[in-house]
């Protein structure tokens, strides 16, 4: 056996050790957040159990280059605590620890951070982490399983047991002690780059006492029986010696260890990543508000599902006609499709339905998700205020639409199974209402994104968590108020906002339609100026919980033939309680201009931004401050670089009729001086004159497309400071991108053509 690696953990805040079993959590339940080639893992048993005693089957060899004392030993842990934490032994919120900064990109950042702050065992038997077809494994079979390692332990395997037990030559015998050994499947990710796709089953032991967790890999034998693979083994170790704690992994076999790159990395990844990782989680106590990822569904299900449709429509991101970065919006979409795929073939096997669920897209946006959907089989359609340009590649098959949603009488839809809200804003608070009322057998699946109320911006009431936690809360309530059990899951998606909320049962049996109606119909009311009752007085009922499936799926089919105003007067009549029959639900409500409002300041009058742009430079240069230094020509030129102010002392010197002209437009006067990119810099809240001799040039050549468009726009826009700088411009006319003067200045290049 050898230690590939030890790293110190610094404790200030004696989170430790029970900040190491929270750890050891997120690589037990969680291992992609730090392996990236998994998709996730799956518990499948726990059990408690004893091992023998190293003393009685003879000493082993030392376990670690140097005699220990063990972590959670007798008065190590938190006051009042005793020898350490025990991990939950079954579906209870564990410790948190903390936010991993691993990354691919921002979305990747944000899902370590959530998962590695949340740290809940699963049950079993939760849906979707255990499927018949994946292979159950009874909590019987794992008796079985540990009983048969623990005899062939007690027959001579000494060496195991000593590694197991970490005692060395000449170490006192000890007791037996309790132990926790849990049966995982570890799930790797699927695709080109990941040939084995096959999970992988492990038996882990923990023993709190002694501050380890030991991996056993298992493979079967010829009869189908599992047995333990002596070749991977390897054990986390938690220690104490000489003030200072530490954090190890060892390898049992290290001559026999087998890498696949995948599920079993190499060992310097063992002993170097995986040790570092562990130690910044046990020591950052920070508790999370979001559930972990992918929790409603099953993983494995979802990652083969994922990676289809990523091959399967990919030419989508060669042909994205959008504005928007194709590379973040086709495979937000793609994985929200995969996530949706599953989620309702799991809800058509658990209600034994047959029929596809049909769908709406309420605030569909570009469409995609609304065309994958399709594409897979899935009757539904999208409705949007405004047509994109991508709707005209999708065919026929794929049904959008360009409408306007105000939630009434006339916008349901009682022949849809689920309606989609993907960053829907203001329709977001009430698509639970409009899935609630427009049939029993209708759910909800919403990602929020922008924080809209019913009526206008969403104003935030509990200064103690984070706007998004807060508003995530509040959709919660309005799903709750309107009858749903609503489910929280966080997606795999390219996105800071990935958290979706999911309603597909209901808290009330059919019976109670009208009575519930009325109170979400007060609930709605409430929020009209009033402050809202906390969740649970007065908001939903409580009635028992009725089996959603006792009204079925329609036809999904048949939802294709019914409009937005498809609810007749009989049947809108059997949903309503109250005046506001034919109305919209709450006055005042207002769907999105069809002609989105630019108001990043470009659209302002090209004389106003001039103006503002030389009422603000003269202010900085009044306080002289020259500069002498060399040009990119090598020329020595003393030039007025002025001073630097701060956003609210440029804003005092403006008048007020300025001044509430920009806080009209986005960002106001900071995005006026940001995009006056030739003459300012903003950073830090500070104002600067921009100093072009400062900037420094590219030490690599960009892509001859980029050099071409470069090359393109020089001298196509007048050299602010040679036509307003008292000092002139700092460079040269031959180094400056800009005109010095109009007989330099020539016609952009899309100009030139309009014109041949």
């Amino acid at each position: 056996m050898a230690e590939v690696g030890r790293v110190a953990v610094s404790d200030p805040g004696a989170l430790l050790p029970r900040g190491f079993w929270a750890a050891v959590e997120v690589w037990l339940e969680r291992p992609h957040v730090a392996n990236k080639r998994l998709c996730g893992a799956r518990l499948e048993a726990r059990r408690s159990a004893t091992l023998p005693s190293a003393e009685a089957c003879g000493q082993g060899t030392s376990a670690g280059p140097e005699q220990k004392e063990r972590g959670p030993g007798p008065g190590q842990g938190s006051p009042g605590e005793g020898p350490g934490p025990r991990p939950p032994s079954g579906p209870k919120q564990g410790t948190a620890c903390c936010e991993s900064e691993e990354a691919q990109g921002q979305c990747q950042q944000e899902e370590a951070q959530r998962e590695a702050a949340s740290a809940p065992l699963r049950d079993p038997g939760h849906p979707g982490h255990i499927e018949g077809e994946e292979g159950d494994f009874p909590a019987a079979d794992l008796d079985s399983l540990w009983d048969d390692f623990s005899r062939s332990l007690s027959r001579g395997n000494s060496k195991l047991l000593s590694f197991l037990t970490c005692s060395g030559a000449g170490s006192q015998p000890e007791a037996q002690r309790e132990l926790d050994v849990v049966l995982r499947t570890v799930i790797p990710k699927t695709g080109p780059q990941c040939p084995i796709t096959a999970p992988r089953r492990e038996m882990v032991v923990q023993d709190v006492l002694n501050g380890t967790v030991t991996f056993l890999p298992l493979e079967e034998d010829d009869e189908g029986n599992l047995k333990v693979e002596m070749s991977n083994v390897y054990q986390i170790q938690l220690s104490h010696s000489r003030g200072e704690w530490f954090i190890s992994v060892l390898i049992f076999c290290p001559e026999r260890w087998h890498s696949d790159g995948i599920v079993y990395p190499k060992p310097t990844w063992l002993g170097e990543q995986l040790p570092a990782k562990l130690a910044r989680w046990c020591v950052q106590n920070r508790k999370s508000g979001f559930k972990s990822t992918l929790s409603l569904i099953s993983i494995m299900k979802y990652s083969k599902a994922y990676q289809e449709l990523k091959e399967k429509y990919k030419e989508m991101v060669k042909v994205w006609p959008e504005v928007t970065d194709p590379e973040k919006f086709v495979y937000e979409d793609v994985a929200i499709a995969a996530y949706l795929l599953i989620l309702w073939e799991e809800e058509r096997a658990e209600r034994g339905l047959t029929a596809r669920q049909s769908f709406i897209d309420l605030g569909c946006g570009n469409g995609l998700l609304v065309h994958i959907l399709s594409s897979e089989g899935h009757p539904g359609r999208g409705i949007d205020v405004r047509r994109r340009k991508i709707w005209d590649m999708y065919g026929p098959q794929t049904r959008l639409e360009e409408d306007a949603i105000t939630p009434n009488d006339k916008t349901l839809f009682p022949d849809v199974d689920w309606l989609i809200g993907n960053h829907s804003d203001e329709l977001t608070p009430w698509i639970p209402v409009i899935a609630a009322r427009s049939a029993y057998n209708c759910c909800f699946f919403v990602l929020p994104c922008c924080c809209f109320d019913f009526v206008g911006k969403y104003r935030r009431r509990q200064s103690k968590k984070t706007q998004y936690r807060e508003y995530l809360d509040f959709i919660k309530e309005v799903g709750s108020a309107c009858g749903f059990h609503v489910e929280e899951d966080c997606l795999r998606i390219p996105s800071t906002k990935r958290v979706c909320l999911v309603g597909k049962s209901r808290t009330y049996p059919p019976s109670r339609e009208a009575s519930m109606d009325e109170k979400r119909t007060q609930y709605i009311n409430s929020r009209q100026g009033r402050p809202v009752s906390p969740p649970g007085q007065g908001l939903s009922p409580s009635p028992p919980q009725v089996a959603f499936g006792s009204t079925g799926h329609c036809d999904g089919h048949q939802a294709l033939d019914a409009g937005v105003g498809c609810v007749p007067g009989a049947q809108a009549a059997e949903h309503r309680s109250g005046p506001q029959t034919g109305g919209p639900w709450l006055p005042g409500f207002h769907p999105r201009e069809k002609t989105e409002r630019v108001r990043n300041c470009a659209a302002l009058p090209r004389d106003f931004i001039d103006q503002v742009v030389l009422q603000v430079a003269n202010l900085l240069l009044g306080g002289k401050q020259s500069n002498t230094r060399s040009s990119r020509n090598g020329s020595v030129k003393t030039w007025n670089g002025g001073e630097s102010l701060s956003l609210a002392e440029v804003a005092s010197a403006l008048d007020a009729e300025t001044l509430r002209r920009l806080k009209r437009e986005c960002g106001g006067l900071q995005t006026l001086l940001r995009n006056s990119h030739q003459v300012f810099r903003v950073v830090n809240g500070r104002v600067h004159i921009r100093d072009w001799r400062e900037e420094t040039p590219r030490k690599t050549k960009p892509p001859a497309a980029k050099r071409r468009l470069l090359s393109e726009a020089c001298k196509t826009r007048l050299c602010w400071f040679f036509m307003h700088h008292p000092d002139g411009c700092a460079l040269s006319a031959d180094c400056c991108l800009f005109a010095h003067g109009p007989a330099e200045l020539r016609l952009p290049q899309t100009r030139r053509k309009k014109t041949l």
